[in-house]
């Protein structure tokens, strides 16, 4: 099993994950928050932040604290982020604030979104006096209020979002815009917090960060002078003319909207203690138990329309005898799955759309034919680690498919399955969907990628579940949830026992074909393993 290897990289403000194989495969990694890393700021772009937990391995960066359901056992989303909304003047401290919150939290998968990568994009004549230092960015005008609404609408919802990134020097949007996707809590911090009511209207908790003026000019004076290249007199010139009356007249009549008004800004742990204590309890509130309804689910209900199996000719039993036998060795486990994974690969192509088409024969002739997707339209993408050996499969009769990769993982404390790591191709949106797992017991790990799929603006008569061996339970769970996905596989099962593993099933496929020994590997499949272990 081979991948191109990762490394997390502070580009703009956020963390990327940026492939170092050199294949040029147009994809995306997305963006996943956690809790945060210290890291200097960026001294000349906006500081949205996205910085999360990390394990690197030798061909791969997880997050060691995954993203729990956000989702109920319908598949429709059913808890929202929470969102934290910090304002106060200019460098009182509201970042300083926000990460004092985040480091107290101590929770996975935090956002934190500046304000500042929504400024407007200037004109030439707004340039000009920008360079100047007469152009007024402590307005409310100066700020891009729709597309900053529509941005934290969409990481409420769960929703993957693209946030624009700002230069100070240019005084404009860099072309390359940063994937966010995944936020159990939202820390919104701006000077203009407050200011737009539709974006009020999506805070749950609303603190105003309230620093002396002393302090806050010479705050910015040492941010503006040594981050941002400018001059001590365009500084004052600045402060003087726009940042203070703007303070005065837009800002500071704001602190009767806050729910927590936080006096010394970073400095006040009485206060965060209780912004903090707040928070998780909401966030406890909020806990969802998706596993536990699942596998407590009655399947009384025929098997549903939308399964497909592959017809059980002689050579398919005789498949399945060879792999579900535990005497089978390794190799002959390896190379008698392949033979299955092509032929599942292979019907599972026939539900893709096609056209008629006509073409010349040799002779001269006409044939009326179909035509139908042969790379180009299709992603697949493997739930890590066993989906992952399904791709040969699906490259061999797609030669210009992308691939991306989801890893999911069951919290052993909780039961539930987490998200740690995602990389999806650029564009998914538009693409048929081939999600590719060996084994579905209680289709929990199934849902949380689909859900992953349509969060990302796939369509979801466009995904089709493709596993080897699934049990009735987990094809009733992900067909109630989501009725339009199509689910393919080669057999189903009738039942899972107490660990969840299907019976009577195939045992461990990640352990024997991977040669691995309950999950010592370090990677799970899907509900059927533990977490990984950190390796030092």
């Amino acid at each position: 099993m081979t991948l191109p290897a990762y490394t997390g990289a502070r580009i703009s403000g956020c963390w990327s994950m940026t492939t170092r194989s050199g294949s040029g495969e147009d994809s995306l990694d997305r963006l996943l928050p956690g809790s945060p890393i210290t890291a200097p700021r960026r001294k000349s772009t906006s500081q949205t932040k996205t910085e999360p937990p990390l394990l690197r391995t030798g061909t791969r960066t997880i997050y060691t604290a995954g993203r729990p359901p956000w989702y109920d056992e319908h598949g429709a989303q059913s808890k929202e982020a929470f969102v934290i909304g910090l304002c106060g003047g200019s460098a009182s401290g509201k970042t300083t604030v926000a990460n004092k919150i985040i480091e107290a939290l101590d929770v996975p998968w935090v956002v934190l979104l500046s304000m500042d990568s929504f400024y407007k994009v200037l004109t030439p004549e707004e340039q000009t006096l920008a360079t100047s230092n007469d152009y007024n960015f402590d307005h409310p005008g100066a700020f891009d209020f729709e597309l900053l609404v529509a941005t934290v609408k969409r990481l409420k919802q769960g929703k993957s979002v693209k946030i624009p990134v700002y230069d100070f020097n240019t005084h404009g949007r860099q072309k390359d815009w940063k994937t966010v996707y995944g936020a159990s809590v939202v820390i919104f911090e701006g000077i203009m917090s407050f200011a737009d009511k539709e974006l009020l209207e999506l805070l749950d908790m609303k603190i105003f960060v309230d620093t002396d003026s002393d302090i806050r000019l010479v705050r910015r004076l040492r941010r503006d002078i040594t981050e941002r290249g400018r001059d001590i007199e365009g500084v004052i010139k600045q402060y003087n003319k726009f940042v203070k009356p703007a303070f005065e007249q837009y800002i500071e009549p704001y602190i009767r909207l806050a729910d927590i008004v936080v006096p010394r800004g970073g400095g006040n742990m009485v206060a965060i203690d209780l912004i903090v204590q707040h928070v998780h309890k909401q966030m406890e509130e909020r806990e969802l138990s998706v596993r536990a309804v699942l596998a407590s689910a009655q399947q009384t209900q025929p098997l549903p329309q939308t399964l497909s199996v592959l017809e059980g000719t002689p050579q398919v039993k005789g498949l399945h005898t060879i792999i579900r036998n535990q005497e089978t060795s390794r190799d002959e486990f390896i190379f008698y799955s392949k033979r299955l994974m092509r032929l599942l690969i292979e019907h599972a192509l026939t539900f893709l759309p096609s056209q008629p088409c006509t073409v010349q024969t040799p002779q001269g002739q006409e044939y009326d034919g179909k035509r139908s997707f042969s790379g180009k339209g299709i992603t697949g993408v493997s739930i890590l680690r066993a989906g992952e050996t399904m791709e040969p499969a699906l490259r061999a009769v797609c030669k210009d498919v992308r691939i991306g990769k989801i890893l999911i993982q069951t919290n052993l404390d909780s039961g539930e399955p987490e998200l740690h790591y995602l990389r999806l191709p650029k564009d998914i949106s538009e693409d048929h969907v081939i999600l590719m797992d060996s084994t579905v017991s209680t289709g929990a790990a199934a849902m949380m990628a689909v859900r992953v799929l349509l969060d990302h603006e796939v369509q979801e008569e466009n995904i089709a579940l493709v596993s080897l061996l699934m049990a009735e339970l987990g094809v009733h769970s992900v067909a109630y949830a989501f009725p339009k996905v199509k689910i393919i596989t080669t057999a189903v099962d009738k039942s899972v026992d107490d660990f969840l593993q299907v019976i009577p099933g195939i045992g461990d496929f990640g352990d024997r074909y991977f040669g691995t020994d309950g999950g010592s590997s370090g990677w799970s499949d899907n509900e059927e393993q533990e977490r990984p272990k950190q390796q030092t």
